[in-house]
C-alpha cells in the first residue's frame, strides 16, 4: 500500500535526501538504476513506513524524464499498478515511489537484492569445472516456480521472464534470508481473464526471444499464463548447463512489422525439441506463422544431449520436458510443477538456495560511480534550485494518486484484493 499518508498532503523531498547514492548497477531501455542506502523516513512514505530499512540497502529505478504533456511512461504506471499490491516472498518488494519535479523523472524504490540469476550463470560459465550444484539449482528453481504460481492465481501474467529479471538476495542480508528468489521487472505483466481476449493490441512482442515460447514465435494473438513457464524451463536448463538453450538470432522490427517471424528462433528451438506434428500440438495449425514452418525437416528430440546434468530417466528430466511443452494446453502449470516428483527427492529444495546460507559465493553486484551528466537527482542535490529560487522538490506518490490494481476490470474470479 502507499503507506500511511493516505489522504494527506505528504512531506516533500529531494531523492538525495531520503537516499543516499552508492552508485548505478544497471541501465536499459527505460532508464538507470541504482544502489542506495535510506538515509530518512518521513511519514509521506509513498509504500509502507521504510523507516525499519535504515540500515539496508535499496535499488532504485529512475525512469527517463518525460516531457511535459507527455506523462509518465505506460511501463512504469504498469510496474507500480501490480507491485503496490503484490506481496509474496518471491516477489520484488516495491517500498517508495517518488516523482522528480527538478529532472521530470520518476524513481522507484525496491528492496535491494545483491545478484540476478544472469551474473550467477555467468560466474558459473567462466568456471566450466563449477557448474551450479544440484541443491541450488532445485531450491532456485523451487522458489521461481512458488512465485509464479502467486502470480498466476491472482490473474497476472509476468510475460518477460529470463535470468537478468530474476533476482537473489546476497551477503547484505541475514543468512536465513541469502539466496532468496525476487521476481522483477513487471513492465510487460498483464492481468489475464477468461475467456482470453487477445493480448498483442498493446505489445506485439513480449517476453525476450531466447525465452519466447513457441506459440508466441509462431504468431499466437490469444496466449495464456503458459508462456511462462516455457521461460521456466529455459531457465532451469541454463541453471544446469551455464547456458542459454535456444540462442537464436533476432530478426529486427522494421517498418511497420512489428513481430517479424523469427526463423532463427523457431530452428533452434526444432533443432533440439524435435518439429512439432499436429498430433503432438493439433492448434499448430491455427497459427498465423505454422505455414512457414512446413518447410523445416523432422528434427529428433536431442533435448537429453543437450542438458547432461539431467539423466533422460531421471524426474527432472521429466518436469523440463514438461516445462517445454510445445501445446500451451499441455504445458504443466506452476501449481503442478511445485507437485512433481522433483521436488519429492532428495537433495529437497529450500526457501534460500545458497548450500552455506553464512556464505554467499558470488561476487557482489558492481558498481559504477556517479555521472553528474546523467545521475541528475543525485547530482544536482547540492546546487539545483528552480526559477523561483527554491530548491526543485521530489514528491513522494500517496496512495490516492497511485494507478491501482483494482482500477481495472476484473476477471470474474479474481478477489477485489490481489491474495497472498
Amino acid at each position: 500500500m502507499f503507506g500511511p499518508s493516505r489522504g494527506r498532503p505528504t512531506q516533500q523531498l529531494r531523492i538525495s535526501e531520503k537516499y543516499a547514492s552508492v552508485g548505478k548497477i544497471g541501465e536499459g531501455t527505460y532508464g538507470l538504476v541504482y544502489k542506495a542506502r535510506h538515509v530518512q523516513s518521513s511519514p509521506g512514505s509513498a509504500v509502507g513506513d521504510p523507516s525499519s530499512r535504515a540500515e539496508s540497502f535499496v535499488a532504485v529505478k529512475r525512469f527517463k524524464s518525460f516531457k511535459s504533456g507527455d506523462g509518465i511512461s505506460p511501463t512504469a504506471i504498469r510496474e507500480i499498478k501490480l507491485l503496490r499490491e503484490l506481496k509474496n516472498r518471491y516477489i520484488v518488494d516495491l517500498v517508495d515511489v517518488m516523482l522528480d519535479e527538478a529532472d521530470k523523472a520518476l524513481y522507484l524504490v525496491f528492496d535491494y537484492a545483491e545478484h540476478d540469476l544472469l551474473e550467477m550463470i555467468r560466474w558459473h560459465h567462466n568456471r566450466a569445472s563449477q557448474p551450479m550444484q544440484m541443491p541450488t539449482v532445485k531450491s532456485l528453481l523451487w522458489q521461481i516456480l512458488h512465485g509464479m504460481n502467486y502470480l498466476h492465481k491472482n490473474w497476472i501474467i509476468h510475460r518477460d521472464l529470463k535470468p537478468s529479471n530474476i533476482l537473489v538476495t546476497g551477503q547484505d542480508k541475514p543468512p536465513n534470508e541469502r539466496g532468496c528468489v525476487k521476481i522483477a521487472d513487471f513492465g510487460l505483466a498483464r492481468l489475464f481473464q477468461a475467456p482470453l481476449r487477445p493480448l498483442t493490441d498493446v505489445d506485439a512482442v513480449v517476453v525476450t526471444i531466447w525465452y519466447r515460447a513457441p506459440e508466441l514465435l509462431l504468431g499466437a494473438k490469444h496466449y495464456t499464463k503458459a508462456i511462462d513457464l516455457w521461460a521456466i524451463g529455459c531457465i532451469f536448463a541454463e541453471l544446469i548447463t551455464s547456458k542459454p538453450l535456444f540462442q537464436g538470432q533476432e530478426k529486427e522490427r522494421k517498418g511497420d512489422d512489428r513481430n517479424p517471424f523469427q526463423a532463427d528462433q523457431i530452428d533452434k528451438i526444432f533443432r533440439i525439441l524435435g518439429k512439432p506434428t499436429l498430433e503432438q500440438w493439433p492448434g499448430a495449425a491455427d497459427l498465423p506463422n505454422w505455414t512457414h514452418a512446413q518447410s523445416w525437416q523432422a528434427y529428433p528430440c536431442v533435448l537429453h544431449e543437450r542438458i547432461r546434468g539431467l539423466p533422460k530417466n531421471s524426474a527432472g528430466y521429466d518436469l523440463l520436458s514438461k516445462l517445454l511443452e510445445y501445446d500451451p494446453n499441455k504445458r504443466i502449470t506452476a501449481e503442478n510443477a511445485l507437485r512433481h516428483p522433483f521436488f519429492q527427492e532428495e537433495p529437497r529444495p529450500q526457501r534460500v538456495a545458497f548450500i552455506d546460507p553464512n556464505v554467499d559465493p558470488y561476487k557482489s553486484r558492481p558498481v559504477t560511480p556517479l555521472d553528474p551528466k546523467k545521475d541528475i537527482g543525485w547530482a544536482m542535490s547540492a546546487t539545483a534550485s528552480g526559477s523561483n529560487g527554491q530548491t526543485p522538490m521530489t514528491r513522494s506518490i500517496p496512495q490516492s494518486a497511485a494507478p491501482s490494481l483494482t482500477s481495472a476490470p476484473p476477471p470474474s474470479k479474481r478477489a477485489k484484493k490481489v491474495a497472498s
